[in-house]
């Protein structure tokens, strides 16, 4: 087995980020430093230590959770305020982290896990997972920027097109859903902000074949094993 998918599943990281470490000299086989990308281990026989602490393969658990706002994603920075894990504390002795991040005041869907390969493969840029957002904005938004994001917006990280986009509302045509596979850092205000408008709410409601049903804001929930499976056969659009 690779060293980094190793390290991925025993839930500390995804591979990528594994690879980050044992470059920066963080990781020891059988007490010697390793910093070769692409070694490959024998785990019933070798021990493996990864900044400081012998690795052995966890349980895989897997949390939905419906962030509320003001509650931060960052599991690094002891100066932030309430953030995700302070939501599920106690839930269980495995440490898990978000599968992708939602900043400070977005809300919604967001998964946590120690599965370092399921990270993998919903984050990485070459499987597409779709998500759904409700977007409230600080006026209405015109016919013509609707069909503007059907057919792309040029952002400061890029052209970004959206897969779908409608009013949520038959009344209010501030509020809209926008449903699209990128994953850039703050995608959705980027593309609304390059139109001119400013987003005050935004609401994750669809991700990778999960939705919010039954989970009320700032509570969680296990996956049950028929959704694990989905997820891990990719089976959702």
């Amino acid at each position: 087995m690779r060293l980094n998918r190793y390290i991925a599943h025993c839930g500390v990281c995804a591979r990528r980020d594994a690879d980050t470490l044992i470059e920066q000299g963080e990781v020891m086989v059988d007490g010697q430093v390793v910093t070769t990308l692409g070694t490959k281990i024998t785990p019933a026989e070798q021990e493996v230590v990864c900044k400081g602490k012998v690795l052995k393969v966890e349980h895989k658990v897997y949390i939905l959770m419906n962030k509320p706002k003001d509650c931060f994603c960052t599991l690094e920075d002891p100066n932030a305020g309430r953030t995700v894990l302070d939501i599920i504390a106690g839930a269980c002795s495995e440490r898990v982290y978000p599968v992708g991040r939602l900043d400070r005041n977005t809300t919604g869907l967001l998964l946590m896990t120690n599965d370092g390969e399921l990270t993998e493969q919903l984050t990485h840029p070459s499987y597409a997972k779709s998500k759904i957002y409700e977007v409230g904005l600080d006026r209405n938004v015109s016919q013509s920027d609707m069909e503007q994001l059907l057919q792309g917006v040029e952002t400061e990280v890029g052209f970004v097109r959206v897969d779908s986009v409608d009013y949520t509302r038959p009344d209010d045509r501030s509020v809209v859903g926008v449903e699209l596979h990128s994953g850039q850092n703050r995608v959705v205000r980027r593309i609304f902000e390059a139109l001119g408008y400013k987003v005050v709410k935004l609401d994750r409601v669809y991700y990778a074949g999960l939705t919010k049903k039954n989970l009320p804001r700032g509570e969680w929930r296990f996956l049950e094993d028929e959704e694990i499976t989905m997820l891990k056969m990719g089976r959702y659009h």
